[in-house]
């Protein structure tokens, strides 16, 4: 470590000596502003006022940005760079989710570049540090993280039992206009016990055609084994899974199907007990028992609410086929709320920087990188998320 190094380090040191514990927070923000001139250096190839051939462009000063950490929220001294012709510097030390971050500076870079700047966008770029780009820059940046996003979306799959799947919307301009596109995931449960995500595929719509092909594109590579399938009644999913995995069974997510309910119930007074009359269908012993609860249920509003009665009766032993699971498996297995609340929680979390996406690669980039981190945090996961030796109900 040179002398400027042990200088910034002796720094962070004669700060934690002065003030002690209580003052953390700006230990915390010294260590960061070091990683992230260190950080600076490498990107750059060089140190500040070092000349150097391999020199990749220059420091250009530093941006104020509050972060929050252990010890609280603190106030750091970004460094920024200027002069370099491949993708914008930002501190891998400030977000865990790199490539995430990289997706999101890529969709606000494209907006820019292609004159469709807004004030959220220059907000956005400002954030960043970012004082501005070339499409050059833009393209060169954009092409080495589509290679990696690619080639794990294209990734060789094996045996996975459990399956989720579900869809989103988002704001993306197409043909000169904003359309609504459909982003389609899909997360597995594997032989190893753990939750993967193994697809993801954006179209215009959710219909018939974009299901099949992200079905059959999990097929051919190499998914095998599906046995059970949960997801939200979305439209064309159920001709898509008959056609490639005809022979697993459908778990229609039973919080989706009481929410439902609730819209078909004709007064207040039903709406209020038709949750709980529900579960009563739903926690029963086995198949059987819940057939014959649910018969019990559609009987007693029969003659009173007969438009509620016949949806019942079409639409919640959908909900049932969870009961054939081991009785251990049935808990997580009995909604798609682990994809709410894992994915699409957090999707919606990293695009609403973005908001209306200036096309669909930067749309599909963005929440590949997103899936590709939260893939990666499951695999690194020790705890099981179904074990399959539980199989006695």
């Amino acid at each position: 470590m040179d002398r400027r190094k042990d200088t910034a380090v002796e720094a962070v040191l004669e700060h934690l000596i002065e003030h002690g514990p209580g003052d953390l927070g700006g230990v915390f923000a010294r260590a960061f502003e070091l990683a992230m001139q260190i950080e600076r250096e490498r990107f750059l190839g060089a140190g500040l006022y070092e000349r150097s051939p391999d020199r990749q462009g220059y420091a250009n000063g530093y941006k104020p940005k509050r972060i929050d950490t252990p010890a609280g929220t603190v106030t750091v001294q970004v460094p920024k760079t200027a002069g370099h012709d491949g993708e914008p510097f930002f501190p891998q030390s400030l977000e865990r989710g790199r490539r995430s971050v990289r997706a999101v500076m890529l969709a606000v870079a494209e907006m820019y570049i292609k004159g469709v700047s807004t004030r959220e966008v220059e907000v956005v770029m400002r954030e960043f540090g970012i004082e501005s780009l070339s499409s050059m820059q833009v393209s060169r940046a954009a092409k080495m993280l589509d290679d990696e996003l690619e080639a794990w979306r294209n990734r060789p799959l094996g045996e996975f039992k459990y399956l989720f799947l579900d869809a989103r919307y988002e704001k993306m301009r197409h043909g000169g206009v904003v359309r609504d596109a459909a982003v389609l995931s899909a997360i597995g449960v594997g032989t190893d016990e753990r939750r993967r995500v193994i697809g993801v595929s954006v179209a215009l719509s959710e219909a018939e055609l974009h299901w099949r092909d992200f079905l059959q594109g999990l097929h051919a590579r190499g998914l095998r084994g599906v046995e059970y399938i949960v997801s939200d009644d979305h439209a064309g999913l159920h001709a898509a899974r008959r056609a490639v995995f005809g022979a697993a069974k459908w778990q229609r997510c039973q919080f989706h199907l009481a929410q439902n309910a609730i819209h078909h119930a004709p007064t207040m007074e039903i709406r209020k007990r038709i949750g709980k009359q529900l579960r009563a269908v739903w926690n029963a012993q086995d198949l059987p028992a819940a057939e014959a609860a649910l018969a019990d249920l559609v009987a007693s509003y029969r003659g009173k609410a007969d438009k509620l009665a016949d949806w019942l009766e079409k639409n919640i032993p959908e909900g049932l086929a969870v009961l054939t699971l081991p009785e251990h498996h049935r808990k997580r297995m009995r909604t798609s709320n682990p994809m709410e609340r894992a994915v699409q929680q957090e999707l919606k979390r990293r695009t609403v920087k973005v908001r209306v996406f200036p096309s669909e690669d930067a749309l599909e980039r963005l929440v590949s990188a997103i899936l590709v981190e939260i893939d990666e945090k499951w695999a690194s996961d020790t705890k099981a998320y179904i074990k399959w030796e539980c199989q006695d109900a």
